[in-house]
């Protein structure tokens, strides 16, 4: 499907979070026929479409796309009372892109099937500023043919798509790779605070990592938040929490041992226990700094995120 077929088929979309807001916000800028659902209406208003009522009122769209914050708010969007699949009519496709456990994703898609729908795990990476930015990418599990007819609008979100597989194969990757996400970042704030206590500026640390090999679109972005202690949240130490404890569940049932993901669970429980719950994970560097003996000052330094960089 070429570009300028993109109005080949109407999109219904439910939840304008933090992630879904600029994902929708893409596919509009691309001219896809997109009509919006979220719970708080005035959030959405400003993607300028059609704003709807309720989850039902999208079932005559050809694809719905979903992403909302956990299992209870993905089954009310689709299975609940004024859910997208609780009329007579259904969408062809269904999309999800929460993070949620694969008994809830098997649910929903045993129901979609039951309505003739077709369902899609569809997990994606990043935060809202690298969706806006073009840098997420999204990989894709469920039926082959689907994610044939759905891949160019996919493409219109982030810099790549993965197809991973049938069923739910695309839940284990995204949990696997959050589960990265959180080691990193706690491994990140010590090694941080390691060079700090030894003397290195923490922008002049994290700038030699960032040019180094070991540097990453992850590192890098979140480079401004630990010079400057912004924790504004993109993700949620309790977000994170609840990713962490899904993964470890799932990996229970297929007696794998993840003791570095059990400890880094636990060290984010301590955040929350805190007072950090709402904060951005990255306030694992202020506990971390805590624990090696000192309170930590934000430098004041404009540093890049490096995703404006990686756009153009």
């Amino acid at each position: 499907m070429a570009t300028e077929n993109l109005n080949s088929h109407t999109i219904g979309w439910i939840g304008t979070g933090k992630m879904g807001y600029p994902m929708a916000a893409r596919l509009i800028a691309a001219g896809v026929d997109v009509t919006v659902y979220n719970r708080t209406k005035a959030k959405a208003e400003p993607l300028g479409v059609t704003v709807v009522d309720t989850p039902a009122d999208l079932a005559d769209r050809d694809i719905v796309y979903t992403i909302v914050t956990d299992d209870t708010a993905l089954r009310e969007m689709v299975i609940g009372p004024n859910g997208v699949l609780s009329g007579d009519a259904s969408p062809q496709i269904l999309l999800d892109s929460s993070t949620v456990s694969p008994e809830t994703s098997d649910e929903i898609r045993a129901a979609a099937n039951a309505k003739g729908t077709q369902f899609l795990a569809v997990p994606i990476t990043g935060n809202g500023h690298a969706v806006k930015a073009g840098k997420s990418t999204l990989g894709v599990s469920g039926p082959r043919d689907a994610y044939d007819l759905v891949e160019p609008y996919l493409e219109q979100i982030g810099s790549g798509v993965t197809y991973l597989g049938e069923g739910d194969a695309g839940r284990i990757a995204k949990l696997a790779h959050n589960v990265m996400l959180a080691v990193v970042a706690q491994n990140l704030a010590e090694i941080t605070v390691f060079a700090e206590r030894g003397g290195v500026a923490r922008h002049a640390f994290l700038d030699f990592l960032n040019k180094s090999v070991m540097g990453s679109v992850f590192t890098t972005y979140k480079t401004p938040a630990l010079v400057n202690l912004d924790f504004t949240a993109t993700h949620t130490c309790k977000m994170l929490r609840k990713d962490m404890e899904l993964a470890l569940a799932t990996a229970r049932k297929l007696e794998v041992p993840m003791p570095v993901t059990s400890l880094t669970r636990d060290i984010l429980q301590s955040l929350i226990g805190l007072g950090y719950g709402d904060a951005d994970f990255a306030a694992l560097i202020e506990v971390q700094a805590k624990a090696s003996g000192y309170e930590i000052q934000p430098e004041n330094i404009a540093v890049s995120d490096g995703l404006q960089e990686a756009a153009e």
